[in-house]
């Protein structure tokens, strides 16, 4: 089943607040992090800031010193408001970034996570610690893929929509031989006492790899060509807590190389219905197919089509690139007073605007207001009943509609009329 709207815009909104906490750098260590975790007393977090504070008076820099003091007196200042850390604890982001020539202003980012921090932090650097937090944006749930034959073992992790490779494994079991009388009968025993032993380095390279992980694994998808899997199940040569999280039935596949973990995550499809990475993959061909259909086709792309048909009501599901990091920016005329709207990605907002006035064409126009723009898409979505889809950039098809589709598309309920004449479908490359 799908995650609810208000799930992936949670999810989304948290990763774009970790990119923005990110792209800050000092021009020293003039940037503050820290971390308090569920249970620590405020009280003896107030008390080692003062102690921080009084020890910062000694950098020999007096701009550093200046925004160091700054930026742990401004921090003690947000830790005080709190009465307890809430139920997942709090991150706080505090400093003076580098903004060129020479010159800085201040941040605070103040971010409550979505999992309990585990781990109370305090630190004074040129960029801001994110790694508690980033090590949350990933699913927490995995899936568990092996794929074998008699020559051949590969060992992988389904992570939310990301296939990892684990393990790579040559045997050294021979596939055949020519022996006759009672030699065959003495090469059958030692390929199969061969064939024996790498099974049981394939159970210890799956144990070693999983166990560690076995409350995070919903299962492990165990397959190959021939009937070396079945063999290798019912003998079981994994963990016991391992054998019984294999799904039934095993999967037939003809690799048991990376391809042959894709290719398992493909057969399973039916298994892992509504798991993210085939549904992710069944709504983009849907997508596609429709796009082929030219001009009877239910589908737009890019942002002009796709808001003409959220406007119309005529947006069944909403593809959003997970990756897509735009602001919807409302400019005004100082000349006329017009004003007009613009989606820009994050770098060009800040930057100044030769936008001219579409309807005097003069100017000065100037920026009035911002809004992020899948944050704008999902509530629009919203309002007119369509479903909304984040599409991971880390699978072959976010990757498609990052770069083909500009991270923006849409499955319609019914053609629209006034679509832009002559749409063809880009290349994806």
């Amino acid at each position: 089943m799908s995650e609810t709207a208000e799930t992936q815009l949670a999810r989304y909104s948290f990763r774009r607040k970790l990119d923005e906490i990110a792209q800050a750098r000092g021009r020293a260590t003039e940037l503050v992090t820290l971390y308090v975790p569920p249970g620590k007393q405020i009280s003896d977090v107030m008390s080692y800031l003062r102690n921080e504070y009084a020890q910062s008076s000694n950098i020999k820099s007096r701009t550093t010193r200046k925004n160091v003091m700054w930026a742990i007196e401004s921090l003690m200042g947000r830790v005080r408001q709190f009465k307890e850390p809430p139920k997942n604890g709090v991150a706080f982001f505090v400093g003076s970034k580098a903004v060129g020539a020479d010159k800085s202003e201040p941040v605070t980012f103040i971010v409550e996570p979505p999992e309990p921090l585990n781990t109370y932090l305090y630190r004074c650097d040129s960029t801001f610690l994110l790694d508690p937090l980033l090590s949350m944006v990933h699913e927490p749930e995995m899936w568990g893929l092996v794929v074998m034959d008699r020559a051949e073992v590969t060992i992988g992790l389904l992570r939310g929509k990301r296939i990892d490779v684990l393990r790579n494994k040559q045997s050294l079991v021979p596939s055949k031989h020519g022996r006759g009388g009672q030699s065959a009968h003495r090469f059958e025993r030692m390929i199969e006492h061969a064939a024996h032993e790498f099974f049981v380095k394939c159970g210890e390279m799956v144990n070693d790899l999983f166990l560690p992980k076995k409350d995070l694994l919903k299962g492990i998808l165990l397959g190959g060509p021939g009937a070396t899997k079945e063999y290798f199940y019912k003998e079981s040569y994994l963990h016991y807590e391992l054998q019984q999280k294999i799904v039934q039935p095993l999967f037939d596949v003809g690799y048991t190389d990376e391809y042959g973990l894709r290719e398992l995550v493909e057969r399973a499809t039916q298994t892992l219905h509504g798991l993210e990475l085939t549904e992710e993959k069944r709504i983009v061909q849907r997508l596609l197919s429709e796009i082929r259909k030219a001009e009877t086709g239910l589908a737009a792309y890019g942002e002009r089509d796709v808001e003409t048909a959220l406007a119309a009501g005529a947006v069944e599901i909403l593809l959003v690139s997970e990756g897509l990091r735009k602001k919807r920016v409302e400019f005004r005329c100082g000349q006329c007073q017009t004003a007009f709207v613009k989606v820009l990605a994050d770098d060009d907002v800040d930057r100044p605007t030769n936008e001219p006035c579409p309807n005097c064409a003069g100017g000065p126009v100037q920026k009035v207001g911002t809004e992020d723009f899948v944050e704008q898409l999902f509530r629009r979505a919203a309002e007119s009943g369509a479903d909304v889809r984040m599409i991971s950039s880390e699978s072959e098809e976010g990757e498609m509609l990052a770069k083909a589709f500009a991270g923006i598309a849409a499955i319609l309920r019914y053609p629209l009329a006034n679509r832009a004449p002559g749409l063809r479908a880009p290349r994806a490359g």
